[in-house]
């Protein structure tokens, strides 16, 4: 689903990834892990074609994104769906129309049926009835529920997370891994997920990989990783 060759990005003049090579197969669930700062958001968004790479190129499904065009890029990314670390929701919007925004900029469905979706997705992640609230009256945990709903409206068949268990207490961030797991499985998507959380990492993944000097050291099952004799994912985890 996503081949990364080569991949060179430049952050303020510093090279954070250098030479990336990667390979995401069609409905796995890959993590990302590493320590902060180490370039694994940027990675995500250089897969979303946020962020243009210095060289290398990404093929999403067979297409070398790096060589599109702004227009065409537009289109592709509906593509995917973002769980952004911080949940990016909208504060001004209710939580209804937070999860509706896409279908109503992109999509000419009736009321009804905008309606209809967004009771099932929020009732799916476990927030039924909450459509009229706003942001600033859930807690950090739903708040990541919503927008997990939001990421999904489009039926994306990649979903992209960054961080998702970040400054979640062990219980929530537990639920949200459960959550995880059980919407990779219902919509069958192919999932990327970015997180220094090592217990995140082994619960929802299908491989790891460890974003380390610019490069992806692995990528490795759950059993290979927990066994390996490499002493930089060692120290990573302490294994």
């Amino acid at each position: 689903m996503i081949e990364i060759k080569e991949l060179v990005v430049f952050f303020k003049e510093k090279r954070v990834l250098d030479h990336l090579n990667l390979e995401v197969k069609k409905g796995e669930s890959l993590v990302i892990i590493g320590p902060t700062g180490c370039g694994k958001t940027i990675l995500l968004k250089t897969i979303l074609a946020l962020i243009k790479p210095d060289e290398g190129e990404i093929s999403i499904g067979g297409t070398n994104i790096t060589k599109l065009e702004e227009g065409e890029l537009n289109k592709f990314r509906k593509r995917f769906g973002v769980i952004f670390q911080s949940n990016a929701l909208f504060d001004s919007l209710t939580i209804g129309e937070n999860v509706a925004f896409y279908l109503k900029e992109h999509m000419e469905l009736e009321e009804r049926e905008i309606g209809r979706r967004v009771e099932d997705l929020l009732k799916m992640v476990g927030l039924e009835g909450i459509e009229g609230l706003k942001p600033s009256q859930l807690s950090g945990g739903m708040k990541k529920r919503v927008a997990f709903a939001r990421a999904l409206i489009s039926n994306p068949e990649i979903v992209l997370y960054d961080e998702p268990t970040t400054g979640l207490d062990p219980i929530m961030a537990d639920a949200i891994n459960n959550l995880i797991l059980s919407l990779h499985n219902e919509f069958s998507v192919t999932s990327v997920i970015v997180t220094h959380d090592r217990n995140s990492a082994y619960k929802i993944a299908d491989r790891i990989g460890m974003l380390y000097q610019g490069k992806i050291i692995g990528p490795f099952t759950t059993l290979e990783i927990q066994k390996t004799d490499n002493p930089i994912i060692k120290e990573f985890l302490r294994i």
